[in-house]
């Protein structure tokens, strides 16, 4: 408290001085209306000013929940998207029945209970490590098995396809990129339905290379890569890329194709897995025919 004393005694004329300016500055403000508008709108917009400021770094810090909350929302429409799709299938499938039961003299359709498996699952994670410059690139994300991942879900990302998980431990999982030497990623160009696979050149993380297209097919520039949904992994049609260059040699059975990627691995900051509820039942069929 002396020293609070001491303090003001010593500033004294400085802070009289301070008080009598800023006594003159309101009783001006209060008794001339030109200097009191501009003193309010001075001071409104100077108020807006720092509540847009507080209000932007409020949202910056927030900015992670967003994401999240947004990748989540995100999985969910995918998956309801896919449910739609299935079922849109089950009707084109049920019409074709139809047309055909009802070309047929007498035919007894026998009563059954229809029951819809939910085919693919989505869930949403957080890129944490990713590489893009090595021959075989991985990605690591903050989900693992306490989440339901397994090793073999697909992966995409906003844009497409991204790989598919490799390792999982119980809070974090390894995903194998599409930037990866050893994976081959079952395509088909969307235009023709001609199959293909994609399979990455190890230098360009933008740029793959489209194989095993006949010469009977005519491939286009700017042609859209999406997949097959030939493999239990990814559902049909999840872009992979464009078509960006097309050659062909005269002693050559297929063409090379180069495709731009659809995915741009360097910017990725969420991922989304899918899991297939049914790859294990299509897996063991699929080895159980090939010993026979």
């Amino acid at each position: 408290m002396q020293r609070l004393f001491l303090f003001l005694y010593q500033y004294r004329a400085f802070l009289t001085f301070l008080f009598l300016e800023i006594l003159c500055s309101w009783f001006i403000i209060q008794n001339n209306n030109y200097q009191g508008a501009k003193f309010f709108n001075s001071s409104n917009r100077l108020a807006a000013g720092l509540l847009q400021s507080s209000g932007n770094i409020s949202d910056y810090f927030s900015l992670a929940k967003v994401n999240t909350d947004l990748a989540r929302e995100n999985a969910d429409l995918k998956e309801r998207l896919e449910q739609l799709n299935q079922k849109l299938v089950e009707v084109q499938i049920s019409q074709v029945n139809d047309s055909t039961l009802s070309e047929a003299d007498s035919v007894t359709i026998p009563e059954t209970d229809s029951i819809v498996i939910r085919k693919y699952e989505y869930f949403s994670a957080k890129v944490i490590n990713n590489s893009t410059r090595r021959f075989n690139n991985y990605i690591t994300i903050n989900k693992g098995a306490v989440d339901g991942v397994e090793p073999g879900f697909g992966v995409i990302g906003n844009d497409g396809v991204v790989g598919k998980v490799k390792i999982v431990s119980k809070h974090f999982s390894v995903i194998t990129s599409i930037l990866h030497g050893d994976v081959l990623v079952s395509a088909k160009v969307k235009r023709t339905g001609d199959l293909a696979t994609v399979k990455w050149g190890g230098i360009d993380p933008y740029i793959a290379q489209l194989m095993y297209v006949p010469r009977h097919v005519k491939p286009q520039v700017n042609d859209t890569i999406v997949t097959s949904g030939y493999n239990a992994i990814f559902p049909e049609g999840i872009p992979i890329g464009l078509i960006k260059e097309v050659e062909v040699r005269e002693d050559a059975l297929f063409y090379d194709i180069t495709i731009s990627l659809a995915s741009d691995l360097n910017e990725l900051s969420y991922v989304y897995l899918i899991k297939n509820s049914l790859k294990t039942e299509q897996d063991s069929l699929e080895t159980n025919a090939e010993i026979f």
